[in-house]
């Protein structure tokens, strides 16, 4: 079961992957995540994005001057600490995801429209579960880097928990 779940995941990963390339082809996969993080902890500093991405500070601050270049996330004083630097998106990022959210849901839906009834609501029921089981191991287990998700996060402060789903 686990090597059919593994071939058939590949078509919806592929799926995910044909709308990043069409709409946030300028960014690469770890600037994605980048941003995703910073839309789910708006003003989390630079120390626990780099804790949240699993990479070392110096990387972490590389990325994101890449993206600040890029147009899509500001650096300001933190408003408790004024010598650390809060992240925030800029409008052109929030833009950018919300294109990428359409893009794949319209690609999905074009998938799930040729399915059956039965095979939608059979997937749908899997997925409920597999994400309901994923994120208790995830709370057991730490933090995972969060990938696009179909729909936006919640927002969090950054003083929030340091869990990131995955979706």
């Amino acid at each position: 079961m686990v090597a059919e779940l593994d071939a058939a995941t590949g078509a919806l990963l592929s799926v995910w992957e044909a709308a990043r390339e069409s709409t946030t082809s300028r960014l690469s996969s770890a600037q994605l995540r980048a941003v995703m993080v910073v839309e789910r902890y708006d003003g989390i500093n630079l120390r626990r994005l780099a804790a949240l991405l699993n990479m070392l500070l110096s990387s972490a601050s590389r990325l994101c001057d890449r993206l600040v270049a890029a147009g899509m996330i500001e650096r300001e004083p933190g408003r408790l600490d004024r010598r650390e630097i809060a992240l925030h998106l800029t409008p052109e990022a929030v833009r950018l995801l919300g294109e990428l959210r359409r893009d794949r849901r319209q690609r999905l839906a074009d998938v799930l429209a040729e399915m059956s009834g039965e095979g939608r609501q059979a997937l749908l029921h899997g997925l409920v579960e597999f994400d309901r089981v994923a994120r208790a191991r995830e709370r057991a287990t730490g933090p995972v880097v969060e990938f696009p998700s179909a729909s936006a996060p919640p927002r969090a402060s950054s003083d929030g928990p340091p869990t990131v789903r995955s979706a």
